[in-house]
């Protein structure tokens, strides 16, 4: 019997994939609220969409694959409530079920299910969405009732961009960071966020690491070019991205160090593409990117194994 010993750490927890699934739905109630309540019906059915879509194509592949049923760690449901969250109100409800399909389907089962995918299935799929209807997928829709009592622009009801990105002056600091804007349903409350960032950190179910870097450097970098940074940081995905997409256990580095030069890379590449490149937002494909660079970021960030004998040419 061959038996394959990896290195630490080795660590026994009461955690589970399912405790772990739940920290992040909580942390995600309050975008979802807030989301559902700026846009109205059609944000919930986009969202309930995508969740039961996802648990559908869950369930299905792993009965005709004849393989255990998970759904219940609700790792399914995660999925697709940050697909959901990704998406415009106004997205058309078959495109929020292929993206959930793809996702599940294409991203996770395909690869060995929970644990083995290296992309970030959530972030895939709205990849592949993006690139193949981009009307769809910017054009979004002014919140339908709106928090603190600012008024909506004037003779603006769709705005197609990725969210404010290209026309801040419309709307206020605090417009921004409460939700008052057109955007993605998840991604415009930014208050709401920060929220369910507290959330998991006082869970232990992430760490500050990606997340920090990640924003740190999208703000610093677009201040050594001449930006706003905190209008960098208070549009479009930064937030969202960070905080619940590349902070994804099973496609960022395992090391500290690693999540560091992890979260660095991916706001690099965000205001690379903001700044010189053809789309005015840049999350989705900064951290795809930085989820393919993963293991070699881990190869080349791991600690020495203690006890180890230097190899002799």
């Amino acid at each position: 019997m061959n038996l394959r010993m990896s290195t630490g750490p080795h660590l026994l927890d009461k955690d589970t994939t399912q405790s772990l699934m739940l920290d992040v739905l909580i942390a995600l109630i309050p975008a979802t609220a807030l989301g559902v309540y700026f846009f109205g019906v059609s944000a919930a059915l986009v969202l309930l969409v995508c969740i039961v879509t996802a648990v559908l194509s869950e369930l299905i592949w792993q009965v005709l694959m004849k393989k255990p049923v998970r759904i219940t760690d609700f790792s399914a449901v995660v999925t697709g409530l940050i697909l959901g969250l990704n998406l415009p109100a106004n997205a058309p409800l078959w495109m929020a079920a292929l993206g959930s399909a793809i996702a599940i389907l294409l991203v996770k089962q395909l690869f060995g299910g929970i644990g083995h995918n290296f992309l970030n299935p959530a972030i895939f799929a709205r990849a592949v969405l993006l690139a193949s209807w981009p009307v769809h997928m910017t054009s979004y829709v002014l919140p339908q009732r709106l928090l603190l009592g600012s008024a909506a622009p004037s003779g603006v009801d769709v705005v197609a961009s990725a969210t404010p990105l290209l026309s801040t002056s419309q709307w206020s600091t605090m417009d921004l960071f409460i939700g008052n804007i057109p955007g993605t349903i998840g991604e415009v409350s930014k208050a709401a966020i920060l929220v369910g960032f507290a959330y998991l950190l006082l869970r232990g179910t992430i760490t500050w690491h990606v997340p920090t870097f990640f924003v740190g450097t999208v703000a610093l970098l677009t201040w050594v070019l001449g930006g706003n940074p905190l209008t960098a940081v208070l549009t479009g995905g930064v937030l969202f991205g960070a905080v619940f997409m590349a902070t994804d256990y099973v496609t960022n580095p395992m090391l500290r160090v690693g999540q560091c030069i992890f979260g660095v890379m991916c706001g690099v590449i965000v205001v690379v593409i903001r700044m010189y490149g053809g789309y005015p937002e840049g999350v989705t494909f900064a951290i795809l990117f930085m989820n393919c660079i993963t293991p070699l970021i881990d190869r080349y960030s791991k600690r020495k194994v203690y006890g180890e004998v230097k190899q002799h040419a």
